[in-house]
C-alpha cells in the first residue's frame, strides 16, 4: 500500500490523513499467519471456540461495551463493568478504544453535515474504502470542534488500553498457544482478528451504501442502509439507518424480523443487574430530531 494519503484530499481543510503504520503491519501480520496455517490448523472444536471469543470480544465487546456503552452512552454501568466490557473490546483485536472513540466522533460530526468529506462520505468504490479506512488515520486540525466528552478520552484505564491494546491480544495468543497449542492460537487469534477486522469495515461500507431505509436525516450527507444478513451477523451494527436515526438507543434493531444479537447481550446484563437505564428504540426518546420516518427506500449495488 502507498505510504501516502490519496491526492484529492479526501478530508477538510485542517484536518489531515496520516498513515496508521501500527494498523497496517497488524492487519497484515494476522491476515499473514491466518492465511499461512489457518487452513492447516482448523477443527471444529477450534472453530466454536474461536467463535465463542468473537462473541465476548466483538458482541460484548466493542458493540456492547465501546460503542453502545462508552461512545453512545445508551446505559449506565459500574467502572468496574465499563473496564471489563472494555478490556474485552481490546481482545477482539481492532485496536485501541480510544481511537475507536476519536473516529466515531469525528465520522458523526462530518457525516451529519452536508459538507461531509470524501473520507466520511460513501460515494467511492469497496476498493477506495478498503485502503483508506484501514490503512490512514485522521489527525485532526482542531480537536475541540468534535466535543469528545473528556471523561471518556482521557479516562485513564481507557488512556491504558490505547497504549497497550495489542500487547494484550499478543498475550491472550501466548496463553492459547502454552494450554491449548499452536494450532487453537492461529484459530483463536489470527483467524479470529483478519474476519472481525475485515468483517468490521465491510459492514460499515456496506450498510452505508446498499440495504433498505425508513429514516432521512434533515440536512445530512450519509443516512445509512439496514442490512438483516449483515445485522445479525454483526450484533446488530448492520442496521446502521436505524443506528443514524437513533444514536442513543442501546437497541439498534427497531422491527420483529430485524435480529440484533448485541441486544440480547445486552439484555443478559441488564436482567443480572450489571447495566441499567438503558435507552430502547420505543420506549424512551432516542430519535435523533433531525430524523424523519418515510417508506423504505432501497439502494443496491446495481442502482448505482
Amino acid at each position: 500500500m502507498a505510504s501516502t494519503a490519496p491526492s484529492e484530499a479526501p478530508v477538510i481543510a485542517g484536518d489531515r490523513l496520516t498513515p496508521g503504520w501500527l494498523h497496517n503491519t497488524w492487519l497484515y501480520l494476522m491476515l499473514a499467519a491466518a492465511l499461512g496455517w489457518g487452513w492447516s490448523s482448523w477443527s471444529g472444536p477450534r472453530g466454536l471456540a474461536s467463535a465463542g471469543l468473537v462473541v465476548l470480544t466483538v458482541g460484548l465487546g466493542h458493540s456492547i461495551g465501546l460503542h453502545r456503552g462508552i461512545i453512545h452512552h445508551a446505559y449506565r454501568c459500574g467502572r468496574i463493568t465499563r473496564g471489563v466490557l472494555a478490556y474485552l473490546a481490546v481482545l477482539s483485536g481492532l485496536g485501541g478504544p480510544i481511537s475507536w472513540l476519536r473516529v466515531h466522533y469525528f465520522r458523526d460530526y462530518w457525516q451529519n453535515r452536508l459538507d461531509c468529506p470524501p473520507y466520511f462520505r460513501y460515494d467511492h468504490s469497496l476498493a477506495r474504502d478498503y485502503y483508506w479506512n484501514l490503512h490512514f488515520d485522521l489527525v485532526p486540525g482542531d480537536l475541540s470542534r468534535y466535543h469528545i466528552p473528556a471523561e471518556d478520552l482521557y479516562d485513564p484505564w481507557l488512556v491504558f488500553l490505547e497504549k497497550t491494546w495489542y500487547l494484550h491480544v499478543i498475550g491472550l495468543a501466548g496463553f492459547i498457544w502454552v494450554f491449548f497449542g499452536f494450532e487453537a492460537m492461529i484459530i483463536c487469534v489470527p483467524v479470529r482478528v483478519s474476519v472481525s477486522m475485515l468483517g468490521h469495515w465491510f459492514v460499515g461500507f456496506m450498510t452505508h451504501k446498499y440495504g433498505y431505509a425508513r429514516y432521512d436525516i434533515d440536512d445530512a450527507t450519509e443516512h445509512g442502509y439496514n442490512s438483516w444478513v449483515l445485522g445479525a451477523l454483526s450484533f446488530g451494527e448492520g442496521f446502521h439507518n436505524n443506528h443514524h436515526a437513533h444514536p442513543s438507543s442501546a437497541k439498534m434493531s427497531t422491527e420483529w424480523y430485524e435480529l440484533d444479537l448485541g441486544w440480547y447481550l445486552l439484555a443478559g446484563l441488564r436482567a443480572v443487574g450489571l447495566v441499567w437505564d438503558v435507552q430502547v428504540v420505543g420506549h424512551d426518546h432516542t430519535q435523533r430530531d433531525r430524523a424523519k420516518e418515510h417508506r423504505f427506500r432501497w439502494h443496491w449495488p446495481w442502482q448505482d
